[in-house]
């Protein structure tokens, strides 16, 4: 894997931009200059984010959400395994 975050990410394992190892990294989000830690997806190539509205559920108990648009910046919290060897 690169050091470099995938372009497209989503903590949903349904959906088809859910990766398992980018998630293990952990990926830490920047929106608006601002750090942010309940992001449920984000794509860097088209700026916006999706997160979770409030503590409201869709009928399949499912969080709601709201697509912000602005700039994203992404980046790995960890090494992951490699650096973890490394160490």
């Amino acid at each position: 894997m690169t050091d470099t975050p995938p372009d497209h990410l989503c903590i949903d394992p349904r959906s088809p931009h859910y990766d398992q190892a980018a998630l293990e990294r952990g990926v830490g989000i920047r929106f608006k200059g601002a750090e942010r830690t309940d992001v449920e997806e984000y794509s860097l190539s088209e700026g916006w984010i999706r997160v979770a509205l409030g503590k409201k559920t869709d009928r399949h108990g499912r969080p709601l959400t709201i697509r912000l648009v602005g700039s994203v910046e992404a980046w790995f919290r960890s090494g992951g395994k490699a650096a973890a060897t490394a160490d």
